[in-house]
């Protein structure tokens, strides 16, 4: 099974667009696609003090969710570049859904320097962003936070060592036949990422 999570709060943005092709793209190659448009499923990002403990109990959206990433053979993202950042959506998907002992747990013996070991099952996961941002700019300024953000404290400290990331970009200036060409090169790296299901 794939998870599939878009975190932008227009249906008719070009992240829904790249979220939809990619989905159809993986339902094609005979993968099971669990989808979450979160921003139209009203997934609430933000954590509250009853959920900060490991056996805190969960509210029935959370704990779906929760098991559906654990049991996630490949997981997909798509979302914009906000101030460096993934929406808050998303950032609050993070807070809620990885949590310890089921996405990752600290090893015996840790003296609290907070060393994690990945517990995903998920051998690969792929990020698709959008920007405004030139790519050369974003690298020689911003030093391109979101790389650092998904692949080395999301899903490294998870245990998703295959970490594929594109970003589409500048979305502002783009033609519709600039954008058919990324919907395109988005449906290729998820399929190239999670190959056809057997």
């Amino acid at each position: 099974m794939i998870l599939l999570l878009l975190g932008h709060p227009n249906p008719a943005s070009f992240n829904a667009a790249i979220a939809e092709r990619c989905r159809a793209a993986l339902e094609a190659a005979g993968h099971e696609v669990v989808f979450h448009d979160l921003c139209a499923e009203g997934f609430d990002p933000a954590l509250p003090a009853a959920e900060f403990s490991r056996n805190a109990p969960l509210d029935a959206t959370i704990r779906q969710h929760v098991d559906e990433l654990c049991a996630a053979d490949g997981i997909v993202v798509v979302h914009p570049n906000w101030w460096g950042m993934p929406p808050a959506v998303l950032v609050g998907w993070i807070d809620r859904v990885l949590r310890p002992g089921e996405t990752y747990e600290f090893l015996e013996g840790d003296s609290g320097e907070g060393v994690p070991q990945g517990l995903l099952r998920a051998k690969a996961a792929v990020v698709l962003n959008t920007s405004n941002t030139a790519a050369a700019r974003e690298q020689a300024v911003f030093g391109d936070p979101l790389e650092r953000i998904w692949k080395d404290c999301v899903f490294g400290l998870c245990g998703v060592r295959d970490v594929r990331r594109r970003m589409f970009e500048t979305i502002v200036t783009s033609t519709p036949e600039q954008r058919e060409v990324w919907l395109q090169e988005a449906e290729a790296l998820v399929v190239e990422a999670f190959g056809c299901a057997s």
